[in-house]
């Protein structure tokens, strides 16, 4: 038997990268902020430090903004989901509900069908979710919209720069003013509004074009949730032949439920550029999301056209 008994491990002073000054309760050291693999203790030798440091630096920021990237948004925001049934809307989501000038609200086909059909309350048009009867014309919907506006609703901020930048109800076309809209709506959580921003961004749209702004936009409402732009994403590195980044992407917004997503996938694998597992994963996770969002109800609105002719 050993009489030796074990040490305490001897841990490392952490030290100034470029100068090699140790930390003390005097000598604050700050990491680099874009890294975080070293720590400075100031400005002036994290400035010295910066051509050795540089390279690394690009590389592990680079993999930090991948972790956080694909790490987040694999569920659907709050606002994808039908307040009635709770269900996550189906794709297209402008084809599977309606939205309701009055509260603001995104309601399901097969919620409405419930509420007007087989409830009959309220007229085909009155809303389900707060039984306001339909706007007699447009301008009275855009009067509840900018009502709802004027609440920081970010839902109708986002409806409300839809229409100014389509010119819409009545309203001159204005996508600077859409622009406002959604940056507000944005600041308030709303991950369309992300969206929004990141196609007016991308192709100039009312704005000057900066791709960059678009792509980070894009980002944004990714990692919030929102399955058609980390579609949009996993196009792009489709388009630039960077498979394996795109299949990550594409395989987020399929197990959302995005068909467009799927085919995608189902395209990638028949080309040989992914393996047969993550074609399955991809099928898998699509058809458990499509079961998901089903209900009898939404199933008797399909078969009575309720999912036909919206907007």
């Amino acid at each position: 038997m050993s009489c030796c008994t074990p040490t305490a491990a001897v841990i490392a002073p952490e030290t100034c990268a470029n100068c090699g000054k140790e930390g003390t309760d005097i000598v604050k050291l700050k990491n680099c902020t874009a890294c975080f693999l070293v720590k400075y203790c100031g400005v002036d030798c994290q400035k010295s430090h910066r051509k050795l440091h540089k390279r690394a630096c690009k590389k592990r920021a680079a993999e930090l903004k991948d972790e956080e990237l694909y790490a987040q948004g694999h569920e659907r925001p709050e606002s994808d989901f039908c307040p009635l049934c709770l269900l996550a809307i189906p794709f297209p989501m402008n084809v599977h509900s309606m939205f309701y000038s009055c509260c603001s609200k995104l309601v399901c086909n097969g919620c409405a069908y419930a509420t007007h059909v087989v409830r009959r309350q309220g007229d085909s048009n009155s809303c389900p979710f707060c039984r306001a009867p339909s706007p007699e014309n447009d301008e009275e919907g855009l009067k509840r919209t900018q009502r709802r506006v004027a609440a920081k609703d970010p839902e109708a901020m986002v409806f409300l720069g839809n229409l100014y930048k389509n010119g819409s109800c009545g309203l001159e076309k204005n996508v600077p003013r859409a622009m406002k809209l959604w940056t507000e709506a944005a600041e308030l959580g709303s991950t369309t509004a992300h969206a929004d921003m990141g196609i007016a961004y991308y192709n100039g749209w009312g704005v000057a074009q900066d791709k960059a702004k678009g792509m980070c936009c894009w980002e944004s409402a990714a990692m919030q949730g929102h399955a058609t732009t980390r579609h949009t994403l996993g196009i792009f590195e489709f388009d630039g032949g960077n498979y394996d980044r795109a299949v990550r992407h594409l395989l987020i917004s399929a197990k959302m439920g995005l068909k467009e997503s799927l085919n995608e996938i189902k395209e990638l694998f028949v080309n040989g550029h992914i393996a047969k597992a993550q074609f399955a994963e991809g099928l898998k996770g699509y058809q458990d999301a499509v079961e998901e969002m089903k209900s009898s109800d939404r199933e008797v609105a399909a078969t009575l056209g309720l999912n036909k002719n919206k907007y």
